[in-house]
């Protein structure tokens, strides 16, 4: 974050105020969240820092001293006698040993501390109320002292204990979270949209929609569910691990996912663990909770703010977050495309951390209002570049400027054009820079002709000392060209030409996508190569043929076929070939598989994704990337995740590995 003087802190710190006390009351009072959890994590990360580097700016009226959000009208209030808090927040390694620093400078140096963890459910924390032994009342959290009487609605949850096992007398609270399992979300969400009704969010705001029912008899048929996580009731227990024990021996039903930890490492070992289960497990969860395991150290340490100093949500990383724009440029792609692309203030988003975001075209930035200073929320999927999804405009000092795409290439000063029916932005020399260097590093990638040790810098250099101006030039380069560069020795300049050499031979789909054409991508490039079988035939085909193709449509047809149209790209193939290029004609093709459409989804053991794909292509099958009516076959591997829902909602036929194999052979 950059640094700001003290009035600026001041104000960003108030605008965060009423942006988390905004969106804090959608979230926990209304259930209607706006933005995600990992984006309020990232807001509230942002003010509680500003605030501890400016604590004259902090107070009690700031939403980092709150714990959850007022509670509604509809039902009785009901004060808690001992505060349900809410857990400070890590998602670093580092994070959790600082944590055990803290705590340890509170205690006799020679005290060991050992942990319990268990996990931290996405629902709704609740306390729960025995007297005698039988049920008499349940409350929400609330803001941690006045909650919400629900005893009516926890009572149909039937992993609630109406009666505890056991002799008790007098009081005890049981406190715990209240949540909904994925596949009721999903059944409860089909229902919804049938009936035209609004689908939930997600299955914590599902559970808690579900738990704040003045009819007890609509949560009853919302199939809730409960996990106990703490009796505040003392009955003679020393440690965390024996309140686990007793909670089950009374009646609740235990969470697997627990564990004694010695020390912080398996406290680590275990998240790592957990995170790697998350998608199989039957429920959400947002990390585990790490707790001191000694009930008498735990009481000891008290509490810091609102939150207890013994106990801990180590979370996994967020795939949102907040952070500022502080410009905005243009990149220029192969096809001569200028996107627009956010420079941010770096961030930590889903464990990797993120300093660009993709804009996509100047339609998505005035839908988004998006503009130079913004503060935004950047969501992260994979390996993809991240995208903005949203801009919080409370947050806008009135400094924040709008960008306009540029008129002219901002690398070779061309004019820039937007092509009609289109939402890109083209740039207008065909010679330009930006283009060809994108076009040579997309030439040599893994999935085209996969030159090792050729990468972006080297590239780079090439094309500024003159050595290169198209691909075909590549395969002309001598060692000797290269060894007097800066920084290539001997072994370097032979490391190079050897991968060189070793690409030139190289299959003819591999060859029709290294060549960037437009609108073709791997898919398309395998089909063209097996339908022409040499490129001969694809240079000569005419439009008409192109589009006879199985799943090449109008607009690819016309790209292709242009592209073999223009006289410098029908110099480069002959340049190829003068270089000595030798494409593979494609294998013959059996038709075991004729016409059949393959969606391969999660983990697969006994083979690659892509030995699959290659597998299905030489039986004359077809490859989907998402399931639909045309789809004939789903082959599932180990944590499949949403396209095997959609294969069974849409009776598509699932099929296991060995399955596929046998098809296939």
């Amino acid at each position: 974050m950059q640094e700001l003087s003290k009035q600026e802190a001041k104000k960003r710190i108030e605008k965060l105020k009423k942006e988390i006390e905004y969106h804090g009351r959608l979230y926990y009072v209304l259930d209607k969240p706006s933005i995600s959890d990992a984006a309020y994590d990232s807001l509230r990360k942002e003010l509680l820092a500003l605030e501890n580097q400016y604590p004259e700016f902090g107070g009690q009226n700031s939403p980092t001293q709150r714990v959850g959000g007022k509670p509604l009208e509809k039902f009785k209030k009901f004060a808690h006698k001992i505060p349900l808090l809410s857990l400070s927040d890590v998602f670093e390694e580092k994070e959790i040993y600082d944590w055990e620093k803290r705590i340890k400078k509170l205690l006799p140096p020679d005290l060991k501390i050992d942990y319990f963890i268990e996990l931290k459910m996405d629902g709704l924390a609740v306390a729960l109320f025995y007297k005698n032994g039988i049920f008499e009342k349940g409350a929400t959290r609330g803001d941690g002292y006045i909650g919400e009487d629900v005893t009516q609605n926890l009572k149909t949850i039937r992993t609630i204990p109406l009666k505890l096992e056991g002799n008790f007398q007098g009081e005890v609270e049981i406190r715990g979270e209240v949540f909904m399992s994925k596949k009721v979300f999903e059944e409860l969400n089909k229902e919804q949209i049938k009936k035209g009704e609004a689908a939930f969010a997600n299955p914590r705001n599902a559970a808690a929609g579900s738990l704040r029912q003045l009819d007890s008899q609509i949560t009853l048929g919302r199939k809730l569910n409960f996990f106990a996580y703490d009796i505040t009731t003392d009955l003679g227990r020393k440690t965390h691990l024996e309140t686990h024990k007793l909670i089950e021996k009374i009646g609740f039903p235990p969470n697997p996912y627990t564990q004694y930890c010695a020390d912080i490492s398996e406290i680590i070992k275990f998240q790592k663990y957990i995170g790697g289960l998350r998608e199989k497990l039957p429920y959400e969860i947002d990390g585990v909770v790490a707790r001191v395991n000694s009930n008498e150290i735990y009481n000891k340490l008290g509490t810091i703010g609102r939150a207890p100093r013994g106990s801990i949500a180590y979370k996994f990383p967020g795939l949102e977050a907040v952070t500022k724009i502080k410009d905005i440029i243009i990149q220029i792609g192969r096809t001569g495309r200028l996107t627009p692309v956010a420079v941010l203030e770096p961030v930590n988003v889903g464990g990797a951390t993120v300093s660009r975001a993709t804009l996509h075209n100047e339609d998505e930035i005035k839908r988004l209002d998006v503009r130079i200073g913004d503060t935004v929320v950047i969501k992260r999927a994979g390996d993809v570049i991240p995208d903005i999804v949203g801009v919080l405009k409370n947050l806008r000092t009135s400094k924040e400027k709008i960008f306009r795409m540029p008129n002219h290439c901002p690398l070779c000063h061309s004019p820039a054009y937007r092509k009609e029916g289109e939402v890109d932005f083209y740039c207008s020399n065909k010679n330009c820079y930006g283009q060809r260097w994108r076009g040579i590093t997309h030439f040599v990638s893994k999935n085209a002709f996969d030159i090792v040790h050729l990468g972006p810098k080297i590239i780079d250099k090439l094309f500024s000392v003159g050595l290169i101006k198209d691909p075909a030039d590549i395969f002309f380069l001598k060692k000797e060209d290269l060894e007097p560069l800066e920084r290539f020795a001997e072994k370097s300049a032979e490391n190079i030409i050897g991968a060189i050499d070793k690409s030139k031979k190289i299959d003819f789909s591999r060859f029709i996508y290294a060549l960037g054409i437009r609108h073709t991508g791997e898919e398309t490039a395998i089909n063209l190569a097996n339908y022409f079988g040499d490129l001969d035939n694809l240079t000569k085909a005419k439009l008409e043929d192109l589009e006879a193709i199985e799943d090449i449509g109008g607009v690819v047809a016309k790209s292709i076929f242009e592209w073999f149209q223009d006289k410098n790209n029908l110099e480069l193939i002959k340049k190829f070939k003068k270089a000595g290029i030798e494409i593979i004609k494609p294998s013959k093709i059996s038709q075991k598989l004729n016409g059949k459409t393959f969606v391969l989804t999660g983990t697969l053991t006994h083979f690659t994704r892509e030995s699959a794909k290659e597998m299905i292509r030489k039986s004359g099958g077809n490859i989907s990337s998402s399931v639909s009516l045309k789809t004939d076959f789903l082959v599932a591997g180990e944590a499949s995740g949403s396209k095997l829902k959609n294969a069974k909602d849409l009776g598509v036929k699932i099929i296991s590995e060995q399955e596929f194999l046998k098809m296939v052979q």
